[in-house]
């Protein structure tokens, strides 16, 4: 199992990278949707991180798009922004897990246990 990170802030995407890291994960970062696109997809024992608010493509389409394939991955929203706006930005794409940054050990070890179920 492969851990997609999706997210612009390096000091955010690189501190995920290595907790994900040394709890053994294959970490593959991205800093935008544009990059993530042209590499190879996550399948359905992966899990994707997607910061919602990427710049370019947001991190909205790339749910959309990460639902759409074959085999889709698990994936996991993260957002610093209100209720509100999550619920606005996720409004129609169906159910998604939802992590709120700040990031937290707790909270990502979490996601990961329930998708190794």
């Amino acid at each position: 199992m492969a851990v997609f990170v999706l997210e612009d802030d390096p000091g955010v995407s690189d501190s995920l990278a290595l907790l994900l890291d040394h709890l053994g994960f294959e970490v593959v970062c991205h800093s935008d949707a544009e990059e993530f696109f042209r590499s190879p997809p996550p399948g359905g024992r992966d899990v994707v991180f997607v910061d919602l608010m990427l710049p370019g493509i947001g991190g909205r389409d790339v749910i959309r798009w990460l639902q759409q394939l074959r085999d889709p991955p698990r994936i996991v929203a993260m957002s610093g922004q209100s209720q509100s706006v999550i619920d606005a930005e996720l409004r129609g794409i169906g159910r998604t897990q939802i992590i709120r940054k700040p990031l937290s050990h707790t909270a990502i070890t979490a996601q990961l246990a329930s998708a190794q179920l």
